[in-house]
């Protein structure tokens, strides 16, 4: 008599086909933040076509779906937009195609993320089939905004539709591995407001562009003596952006303005890194602000949250990170890799704002998020959605 890996196994190569065919069809439809209209109707048809007890779309636009009806609630989440094309140049396929070839998905969103999305679809009709009737609920998430702004969608979720998770799997891309946390982010703007003179006669006036100037080689400083971490690694902080202004090119600029991008490790906090930037530029006129994210969803909701982006991370001894490792050894035979990634994921609010327990799963190399030839394994399609069954009936025995 099989055992429930091996019919959960035997489940997700049967569907080998499906998993691919629905990721294609989500692929070739553009989803970019704040326009994922069209690729969560897909989603929402590819969940009611696989069976799940229930399927909604809330009111900033998540698709969420639902097995199982237990007091006890798992998660599994996956954001639905994507970052735009670039260079067009420099892909080898059209990125919008879809095009299963090679043993492959190709196109952009095959990574980051909707792969995560179309292989938890499969392990939905998975549980389904095989009568799933454990004391679990279990939610599949299809979100929105997160390229735009990290665990968004996660703050409305907790807060607006009232769902709050006893644990949650990230579905971002770990190459197959389980990953326990990343660094947070933030974003700091610093205006400097200097005093406009005739360019004929630059003493007389105070130059913003050299304020900031000045300003920028302290933080360049600044960012190689940040906190190190001996798992998640080094906090850093980089300009990303310069703006000047001035009457006229015949003037002395009177503003700059200079865009941070915080990355902070174990131990870093918001405070901690404003007070930094604060004490680099306290001798002149200039403002250190967090920014604010506030923006209309495809439903024509307005909303937002701070852009602060807390760092996390789970003790790898932790029940969720072991309930991971058990499912993986009885699926594949074999101990996963635990592991961090190098980006930020929606688990900065999901554990970072609210400390819900959190791990990550997910078909794909996160070295090709975002990035031109951007595609994904069909097996790592396969075996994810095997590990999103097999995870639930592990999570429903503890």
């Amino acid at each position: 008599m099989k055992n429930i890996s091996e019919e959960i196994n035997i489940l997700a190569e049967k569907y080998r086909d499906y998993t691919a065919e629905n990721l294609s069809k989500l692929i070739k439809i553009k989803s970019l933040s704040k326009e994922e209209k069209e690729v969560q109707l897909e989603l929402f048809r590819q969940m009611e076509e696989a069976g799940f007890d229930e399927v909604k779309i809330d009111g900033l636009g998540n698709v969420i779906g639902r097995i199982g009806n237990g007091k006890k609630i798992l998660a599994i989440d996956g954001h639905m937009d994507t970052v735009d094309m670039g260079n067009l140049d420099n892909w080898d396929f059209d990125p919008l195609s879809g095009e299963i070839k090679d043993g492959f998905v190709h196109g952009r969103g095959t990574v980051d993320q909707e792969g995560g999305p179309a292989s938890f679809v499969t392990s939905g009709r998975i549980l389904k089939e095989l009568g799933f009737d454990k004391d679990l609920t279990i939610y599949f998430v299809g979100s929105v905004m997160e390229e735009d702004c990290d665990g968004l969608c996660w703050k409305y979720i907790i807060e607006e539709d009232g769902i709050r998770p006893d644990f949650v799997i990230s579905t971002e891309p770990t190459n197959l591995n389980i990953y326990r946390g990343h660094r947070g982010r933030m974003e700091i703007e610093v205006s400097f407001y200097g005093i406009s003179a005739h360019g004929s006669a630059p003493e007389r006036g105070k130059n913003a562009i050299y304020m900031a100037s000045k300003a920028a080689l302290e933080i360049e400083k600044l960012n190689e003596g940040l906190a190190n971490d001996e798992f998640l690694g080094k906090g850093s902080v980089t300009i990303s952006e310069f703006v000047s202004g001035s009457p006229s090119l015949c003037a002395v600029s009177d503003f700059a303005k200079i865009h941070l991008d915080r990355r902070l490790t174990w131990g870093e906090t918001k405070e901690i890194a404003v007070k930094e930037i604060i004490d680099i530029v306290k001798d002149v006129n200039a403002k250190v602000e967090v920014l604010y994210y506030k923006e209309k969803a495809y439903t024509g909701l307005e909303y937002g949250m701070e852009k602060y982006y807390p760092t996390w991370k789970m003790p790898e001894d932790h029940p969720i990170v072991q309930t991971g490792v058990r499912s993986f050894n009885n699926l594949f035979g074999e101990k996963p890799i635990i592991d961090k990634w190098t980006f930020s994921t929606n688990g900065v609010t999901i554990n970072g704002i609210y400390g819900i327990p959190t791990i990550g799963f997910g078909p794909g190399n996160e070295v090709l998020a975002h990035a031109p030839n951007e595609k994904v394994s069909v097996d790592d399609l396969v075996k994810a959605s095997a590990f999103y069954a097999a995870f639930a009936y592990e999570m429903a025995k503890e």
